[in-house]
C-alpha cells in the first residue's frame, strides 16, 4: 500500500482512515493535515501508522497519493501556495469541484482523479466511482470495497446525482416511523422494526444475480400490500417528480 496523504479530515476523511487502518494486516502510512485538528489527533492516537503533519505541504511531501477532501468553499484557502510535484497522484474528493478547476489551483503535472467515497468505506464495503481510471487510485478503492471507474466527468456527474439521494432514503425511513407512531406504536418499537425491515433489504441487495426489478418482483405478491403501495404512492407522477429532481441536480453539477 502506498503512502497516503489526506487534506481535510471530516466525516469522509475519518471513514477513509478507519477503512485503511482498522482490522488490516499491514496498515499504510497515512499523513493527515492539521485541519480538523481534534479528529486528526484522535485518529493518530488510535492508529500507529497515522501521523498529523505540521501543514498541508508536509502532507503532500510525505505522500505518494494525496486525497483532497476539504469543503468546496474552503479549497482556495486550504490549497493556497501548495506545490504538488508530478510524481504524486491527487485524488479529488471535493463535491462539485471538477478536475480542471482543481488543476488551476494546483498547477503542475500530477495526475488528478475524482472520486466519490461514501462513509461505508470505513467498513470496506463502499463501491467508489473514480474518473478517470488510474491504477493506483483504483487499487486504493478496491481495498475499501471496490472501484467503479467511469470514462468522463459527464458520467461521473450522473453518479454524483445518485449519491444525492442518500439522505432522502433515511428521511423516507423516518417518515415511516413517524406514521407508525401516529397510529399508537411506540417510537422505539417503530424505529426498531423499520430498521430491521430495511436491513433485510440491504442484505437482499447483495444478491447481484438478480436485477433490482427482479428483486422488487420477488418481494411483491400480485394484488398484495407491496403492490398497492408501489402503485398508489410511487405512481407515474411521483416517479416523474423524482426524475425532474435528479435532472435538475445533474444540470447544476455539469
Amino acid at each position: 500500500m502506498k503512502r497516503i496523504g489526506l487534506i481535510g479530515v471530516g466525516e469522509i476523511g475519518r471513514a477513509l482512515v478507519e477503512g485503511l487502518c482498522e482490522g488490516v494486516g499491514e496498515a499504510p502510512e497515512v499523513f493527515l493535515s492539521p485541519r480538523g485538528a481534534g479528529t486528526a489527533a484522535e485518529l493518530a492516537g488510535c492508529h500507529r501508522t497515522v501521523r498529523v503533519c505540521a501543514d498541508n505541504q508536509a502532507v503532500v511531501d510525505s505522500s505518494e497519493i494525496v486525497l483532497i477532501a476539504v469543503r468546496r468553499e474552503q479549497r482556495h484557502e486550504a490549497l493556497a501556495g501548495l506545490r504538488v510535484d508530478g510524481d504524486k497522484t491527487v485524488v479529488n474528493v471535493m463535491a462539485g469541484v471538477r478536475n480542471d478547476e482543481l488543476r488551476k489551483s494546483l498547477g503542475g503535472e500530477a495526475p488528478i482523479v475524482r472520486a466519490i467515497p461514501l462513509p461505508t468505506v470505513r467498513e470496506r464495503r463502499s463501491v467508489t466511482v473514480t474518473c478517470p481510471s488510474h491504477p493506483l487510485v483504483d487499487a486504493l478503492f478496491e481495498e475499501l470495497g471496490g472501484a467503479l471507474p467511469v470514462a468522463d466527468e459527464a458520467a461521473f456527474d450522473v453518479f454524483s446525482a445518485l449519491t444525492g439521494t442518500l439522505t432522502t432514503h433515511y428521511s423516507y425511513l423516518a417518515a415511516l416511523t413517524t406514521w407508525a407512531t401516529g397510529h399508537g406504536i411506540g417510537g422505539d418499537e417503530a424505529e426498531r422494526y423499520v430498521r430491521s425491515l430495511f436491513q433485510g433489504v440491504g442484505r437482499s441487495l447483495g444478491d447481484e444475480a438478480r436485477t433490482l426489478h427482479q428483486l422488487a418482483a420477488d418481494h411483491e405478491t400480485p394484488g398484495g400490500n407491496n403492490e398497492r403501495i408501489r402503485t398508489t404512492w410511487f405512481d407515474a407522477a411521483n416517479s416523474a417528480a423524482l426524475t425532474t429532481a435528479l435532472d435538475g441536480l445533474l444540470g447544476d453539477l455539469g
